[in-house]
């Protein structure tokens, strides 16, 4: 299209199945087609051809690279590096673009001024109509109030060479979009939010699977340390429950304490506050949902062992990550 700027992007994967589709909307979307399609291909050990072909007319533009399971940032970074246009687009493997998704890319780009940094798409999670939606679904649609979430976000590939990208000490997809927004507003950019519209699905997830989720507390620890206390608002990110965790854990181990001094008293005190905050907790994640057996049962087990899981990983990082330099003298 006239006038817009040429754009690479830049696809991290795992060898998810939803890679397929998620190329075959890329292929779909015309009006401005990016000048290369990078694939970069983060399996430890591949084991088969990633489903390249479905990228249909586009495929002659595709190009891959291998990071050998080294992390959403640092495959990120791989194809960055390798970016020979003015904007690179992140794009994660498991959304769908509009139709229209490169018209208004190329709007977007078009308006921003030399002072615009970063322009980010509107994520779309689309939910059950015939039911409440679970707690993973529900998780997954606060994506779209998420800033600066590279499952759409493009940046001026100068940006990208003036911050050094992302931080690869964010070993999984979480906080390392937050980390390179805040350095890329501290080196002087704005960051914006465009007018495309990129589709997320709700993946397929076990009922644990917010068990795993916590060890994004350490990561929560490492932003403390680089960024201080204050990066949830200038990252506009919503905080969690880990206050809570803390306390609720606290609260477990006080009633451990107290029974093995014998402080029977005590102990059944902190007993008691234990499963008023459990219940809260599994309440305040079970009244939204569809409330079936299936979802009941996984929000009780996995709001007894979330809270001790939180807090063990935010400790983890705390200690990992002591010596980390803050920057610009956060504190």
């Amino acid at each position: 299209m006239t006038g817009a700027p040429a754009y690479t992007v830049v696809v991290p994967t795992i060898g998810r199945p939803c890679l397929a589709e998620c190329l075959r909307a890329l292929a779909a979307a015309d009006g401005h087609a990016p000048h290369e399609v990078v694939v970069v291909d983060d399996r430890p050990e591949p084991d088969g051809d990633l489903p390249l072909e479905t990228a249909g007319q586009l495929l002659d533009r595709v190009r891959t690279l291998r990071t050998g399971g080294r992390g959403p940032a640092a495959a990120r970074n791989a194809g960055w590096q390798t970016v020979r246009t003015p904007w690179t687009v992140f794009l994660d493997d498991d959304v769908q673009v509009l139709p229209d998704w490169s018209r208004r890319l190329a709007d977007d780009l078009r308006a921003a001024g030399p002072e615009v940094g970063g322009v980010q798409g509107r994520l779309r999670v689309p939910l059950p109509l015939d039911r409440r939606p679970t707690d993973w679904e529900r998780t997954t649609k606060g994506l779209e109030n998420a800033a600066w979430a590279t499952a759409d976000m493009a940046y001026r590939t100068e940006a990208l060479k003036r911050t050094g990208g992302f931080d690869e000490r964010f070993p999984r997809a979480f906080r390392e979009d937050a980390d390179l927004a805040l350095r890329v507003q501290r080196a002087g950019w704005e960051l914006v939010r465009g007018a495309r519209v990129t589709r997320h699905p709700v993946r397929p997830a076990h009922w644990w699977a917010s068990l795993p989720a916590q060890r994004g507390n350490a990561d929560d620890a490492l932003m403390n340390r680089l960024h201080g206390r204050d990066w949830w608002d200038r990252a506009q990110a919503p905080r969690g429950r880990l206050p809570r965790h803390l306390a609720v854990t606290g609260a477990a181990l006080a009633a451990a304490g107290c029974a093995l001094a014998g402080r029977r008293r005590a102990a059944s005190a902190c007993a008691v506050l234990w499963t008023l905050g459990t219940a809260e907790f599994a309440l305040a994640r079970i009244l939204p949902g569809p409330r079936t057996a299936r979802e009941i049962a996984g929000m009780l087990g996995t709001s007894v062992l979330i809270p001790p899981l939180a807090v063990r990983h935010w400790l983890r990082g705390v200690v990992r990550h002591r010596h980390a330099e803050p920057l610009g003298g956060a504190e």
